[in-house]
């Protein structure tokens, strides 16, 4: 159920690689977690030249103009553990759909209760029932 958005610069990525980074995103849940392969929820948004900021050199990166943001929503009860595989296994999988560095991929995880996702139908499929 984690929904990932990527921002990634305009123009920079071709649409085979865009897919490959939507396939690539799910695959590292499922690697890192177990989570099902087919839980695959991804945004990839294109941003234009002078709207993704992100400062070069920050915590010691050495960032280029392929810098990407990538945000996954997720259920808040994963521990600390889980959460250093899962952006582990998110930067090795987007560096190698993407084909750029490690210090290109910044990763926020949004830890978010379960009962607040709904999978469709207006319901809140993972809420106890009351």
């Amino acid at each position: 159920m984690p929904v990932f958005n990527a921002h990634v610069p305009a123009e920079r990525f071709t649409t085979d690689q865009k897919q490959t980074l939507a396939t690539a995103l799910p695959q590292a849940l499922h690697d890192a977690l177990g989570i099902p392969a087919d839980d695959q929820f991804v945004v990839i948004s294109e941003q234009p030249a002078g709207t993704l900021v992100l400062n070069p050199t920050y915590m010691g990166m050495n960032r280029s103009n392929d810098a990407t943001i990538i945000t996954v929503l997720f259920t808040a009860e994963r521990p600390l553990d889980d959460k250093r595989i899962l952006v582990r296994a998110i930067c090795d999988h987007t560096v190698k759909a993407l084909g750029i560095s490690p210090d290109d991929v910044f990763i926020a995880l949004i830890p978010v209760p379960k009962e607040n996702f709904s999978f469709g139908r207006g319901e809140l499929q993972l809420a106890a029932q009351t």
